[in-house]
């Protein structure tokens, strides 16, 4: 399990509202990050829940954000209804298709997900598997 996970952005304001748009069907709410010290960003939590914790931040050391090739975030979703809403979010907030919602039982007998990238090319995986049930929240619940 991860504590945080962090992903550059070269514009917040775009991948703030892009993230509040796909995480909102996963149960993922915008809080207020603590001021660190560290350059400006977004954080999103459970509610309730202090960690894990999910950033998009200006990189520390000033240089311009990049994707990584071959990294991938994963968001357990409560259920395939979620998986459909937060990739159909992705698509229509600038975000890119890499793999529409659908069964993919060559992962395990009940793994349903989506894939796609953000606007600054992150590639971003939505999964509801049951045996993950407990590590989500169902939306507004």
């Amino acid at each position: 399990m991860f504590s945080h996970i962090i992903l550059g952005a070269r514009d917040l304001a775009r991948l703030t509202a892009f993230y509040d748009a796909v995480l909102a069907p996963l149960g993922l709410l915008r809080v207020d990050a603590e001021d660190d010290g560290g350059p400006p960003g977004s954080m999103w939590v459970m509610p309730g829940r202090a960690w894990p914790q999910f950033y998009v931040q200006l990189p520390f050391n000033g240089l311009p954000a990049t994707w990584g090739n071959g990294t991938q975030v994963s968001f357990a979703a409560p259920s395939p209804a979620a998986v459909d809403a937060a990739w159909r979010a992705l698509v229509e907030h600038g975000g890119t298709d890499e793999g529409a919602p659908g069964l993919r039982p060559n992962y395990a007998a009940d793994y349903y997900g989506a894939y796609g990238r953000d606007p600054e090319g992150n590639k971003l995986c939505f999964v509801h598997l049951a045996e993950l049930e407990n590590l989500t929240v169902r939306a507004g619940g």
